[in-house]
């Protein structure tokens, strides 16, 4: 953007307006980053072997989707309140979101980034889901405030937060794609900031540069609904 140029994200809101403001203020250091590759992963060889018609592969290749899968879902679980943990099991939470992904998104993998993008989109969606199920069921209950910190926030402590957090996660999104799939692959997927550098091809402290406008954004968005 040039420097005297018109914020495109003005008169959005005020979280959307300091987003913009922070983007400004911090932009991305030009040559800060040195690019890492997936190729040499293991998931991605065999998802594009399993491509090419190796039934071999495709087995290899699901088995470790579903132990990356049971590595996430016991993340998630591990900063889950008592009551969430015994209504949403590792196993319970890894089924569904394997369903979530077998339907219609497996046959399409074709790496490592790819899989992690949609597996921890599909746990989002496996999350949100309970969610609402819940917030149905305790309607009219007391908010508990969601603060998003440097650690990842119990997903499951309050369900109108949840759904709320989903909701300006959506608009972050549409207005910058790249901060929205960070903060996906941390909260929703589990990951560390160097998993995700190396995922994205990039230093983990452009990811943590980049959490931490996602993390501010969301929390303006959250705080604004209190």
């Amino acid at each position: 953007m040039a420097p005297n140029a018109p914020c495109p994200r003005r008169s959005l809101g005020p979280a959307a307006n300091a987003l913009c403001c922070l983007r400004c203020i911090h932009p991305p250091r030009l040559g800060a980053h040195t690019p890492v590759t997936d190729e040499q992963s293991p998931l991605t060889q065999w998802l594009r072997d399993a491509g090419n018609g190796n039934s071999e592969a495709g087995d290899r290749a699901y088995a470790e989707i579903y132990a990356q899968l049971r590595t996430i879902a016991a993340r998630q679980l591990s900063h889950a309140g008592a009551g969430a943990a015994a209504t949403l099991t590792p196993t319970a939470l890894v089924n569904e979101t394997f369903l979530k992904l077998a339907n219609g998104h497996l046959q399409t993998l074709n790496d490592r980034r790819h899989f992690f993008n949609l597996a921890a989109r599909a746990m989002r969606q496996t999350v949100i889901d309970h969610a609402r199920e819940r917030f149905a069921e305790k309607r009219g209950g007391n908010l508990i405030r969601t603060d998003l910190d440097d650690g990842l926030p119990d997903l499951h402590a309050d369900a109108q937060q949840i759904l709320a957090l989903d909701q300006a996660l959506g608009v972050l999104e549409r207005q910058d794609e790249e901060l929205a799939e960070v903060f996906i692959l941390r909260t929703f997927g589990g990951l560390t900031t160097g998993e995700i550098a190396q995922l994205r091809g990039v230093t983990e402290r452009t990811i943590q540069r980049n959490l931490g406008l996602a993390r501010n954004y969301l929390q303006l968005a959250l705080d604004s609904t209190d």
